[in-house]
């Protein structure tokens, strides 16, 4: 089956999300029958293109991080909002809006209207923006329903760990009626940098040249990015209907250095730490610096980890851990929405036979 993609947004992970299709085209055709093909690509500096015929994503990624320009010969698009309009009129069997734009922590959009637009378009869509599941989950998924679309969102919290589809997939008849953990992987690599006596400058530095910073690095250092994701989560694992102003937040600030090093004194911890609980009185979320001793799981996150800990009512407490990120990582989550669109599709001829996926 062809899957025709429109990448609305073109920074570091849909550029590496476009290399990455490339490098599994093999595995996806073998084990998905799944054919992806790049039609349309939309950025905020760069213009919009749109070819029905496809286009040569990798060499666009390529000559954009180059300093070159978004083209290729084909027909422009008047913006993000016109590629999508053209996906939805294509005769493609499977198309899916790929949503990449940068977190707006004020009201979560544009990308909130990008998902709307392709879902009333008849789109599946898949996003990495927090935004969309922290103010607009409830409205969206019902749209995605009532359109028999899907709106798919690994990739906001803890890049490619299934985490949402743990929940949805792997654990039937469960209440999940908390949860915590550390979910923000630039904050956490400061304050193992910072017990390991290097500088607050130097270790954000560190992550934005590595890409895993948000574009706006307050959006990390003053947790939103951490609150962006426990509204996230508490609306999908725990119908909160909240979004991440409601979060009770605390970032990091002047201080965190001295606090650090004098947990650490006492043989403790200091981690941003993002939490939810289910109360009579509704869903009360926090992310906060808190002082953890060593044995706790979270305690022991270093550097780009990342933990979220699940408190349900049948199992106890499930926790998911991720030793490192990276941009590979939030690409795959991308990726492993889009194949499980197909999976949800008429099923693969080569999917029972070929030895990796049973």
């Amino acid at each position: 089956m062809r899957a025709d993609l429109a990448l609305v947004g073109f920074g570091n992970v849909a550029r590496r999300f476009s290399r990455l299709i490339e490098e599994r085209r093999d595995w996806l055709s073998l084990d998905y029958d799944l054919e992806c093909r790049v039609v349309g690509i939309a950025t905020r500096q760069h213009g919009a293109l749109f070819k029905d015929a496809g286009l040569d994503a990798v060499a666009l990624a390529d000559a954009v991080e180059s300093g070159g320009s978004l083209e290729d010969g084909s027909t422009g698009a008047a913006d993000s909002f016109d590629v999508i309009r053209r996906l939805a009129q294509s005769a493609a069997p499977m198309k899916v809006v790929v949503e990449t734009t940068t977190l707006d922590i004020a009201a979560g959009q544009p990308a909130i209207d990008h998902v709307r637009a392709g879902l009333t378009g008849g789109c599946h869509v898949v996003t990495a923006n927090k935004g969309p599941a922290a103010f607009a989950y409830e409205e969206l998924s019902a749209l995605a329903a009532d359109r028999g679309c899907c709106f798919l969102f690994e990739g906001a919290v803890m890049d490619g760990v299934p985490i949402f589809n743990l929940a949805r997939e792997t654990l039937p008849a469960v209440q999940i009626t908390g949860f915590r953990g550390v979910i923000n992987s630039t904050t956490n690599h400061i304050l193992t940098a910072l017990e390991d006596g290097e500088s607050f400058d130097a270790a954000l530095q560190r992550m934005q040249e590595l890409g895993i910073a948000e574009a706006d690095p307050s959006l990390d250092v003053d947790g939103w990015d951490a609150a962006a994701k426990t509204a996230a989560l508490a609306n999908v694992l725990l119908r909160a209907r909240m979004t991440p102003q409601a979060v009770e937040r605390e970032g990091l600030g002047p201080a965190t250095a001295r606090l650090a090093m004098a947990a650490k004194a006492r043989g403790h911890r200091v981690r941003l730490v993002a939490s939810a609980t289910t109360t009579p009185a509704g869903v009360q979320t926090s992310v906060r610096p808190v002082e953890l001793p060593e044995t706790d799981l979270l305690a022991g996150l270093r550097g780009m980890a990342n933990a979220l800990v699940l408190q349900t009512d049948l199992l106890g407490e499930i926790a998911v851990c991720q030793l490192g990120g990276s941009l590979t990582q939030t690409a795959y989550a991308l990726l492993s929405d889009v194949i499980a669109i197909r999976r949800r599709q008429q099923p693969a001829p080569h999917a029972a036979s070929s030895g990796r996926n049973p």
